[in-house]
């Protein structure tokens, strides 16, 4: 009875000491996001980008890997914008909350990741494509591309990320704050959906970059 007793601070201290500090923030939602498919979303794209960009000289493989990824991005913003967000919308709060625990995990590994090499790839492709990266804004295609890109990345760190620690930091306490994560999870759904016009204004320019 007092080992049981004696060891329940322990373990609520061990709790707190996990959420509030960062190696403990990034361990629960790496629990939370799936032992399995974090590494798989975040390890087989930067392999990708890496191949592409350091030992493969195949721009076919460079533009491949650019292309799936952006296509991969756009896709899950329009879905979590236009599909999930609406029904979400219509779920009673306690339901809603309970979806986010599993979704937000997931999805701030893997959309960083393909944001990040979606950018990352697109650049080397411009230089590849012989673009003068002295000169990039004498191309108007490229400007444009580059103004879209930057409000993705706007969108991304200052609103998308922060929300999805807030998000997750609830989700870890004892008793979270569901009207609070209800309200943040819907803000990031709407905002995704406007990721997903911006990532579609961005494959037009891409196609004019090209022809």
């Amino acid at each position: 009875m007092n080992t049981e007793n004696s060891q329940a601070p322990k373990n609520s201290e061990n709790t707190a000491h996990s959420v509030d500090t960062v190696s403990g923030l990034l361990y629960n939602i790496y629990q939370l996001g799936g032992p399995i498919f974090l590494p798989i979303a975040v390890l087989v794209p930067f392999a990708a980008m890496t191949y592409a960009m350091f030992f493969s000289e195949s721009i076919l493989i460079l533009n491949y890997v650019h292309v799936m990824c952006g296509v991969l991005w756009t896709g899950f913003d329009l879905f979590m914008g236009f599909i999930l967000g609406p029904i979400l919308g219509q779920l009673p709060e306690k339901d809603r909350a309970e979806v986010f625990k599993r979704l937000i995990p997931k999805i701030t590994f893997l959309f960083t990741t393909l944001a990040i090499v979606t950018s990352t790839t697109g650049v080397e492709l411009v230089k590849t494509m012989g673009y003068p990266m002295d000169r990039i804004f004498d191309f108007p295609w490229i400007v444009a591309g580059l103004v879209i890109a930057t409000l993705l990345g706007i969108q991304a760190l200052f609103f998308l990320i922060p929300n999805e620690i807030r998000i997750l930091r609830q989700l870890l306490k004892e008793n979270p704050n569901t009207e609070l994560i209800n309200r943040l999870g819907m803000r990031n759904a709407k905002l995704a959906g406007l990721q997903g016009i911006l990532q579609i204004s961005i494959i037009f320019v891409m196609a004019n970059i090209r022809f």
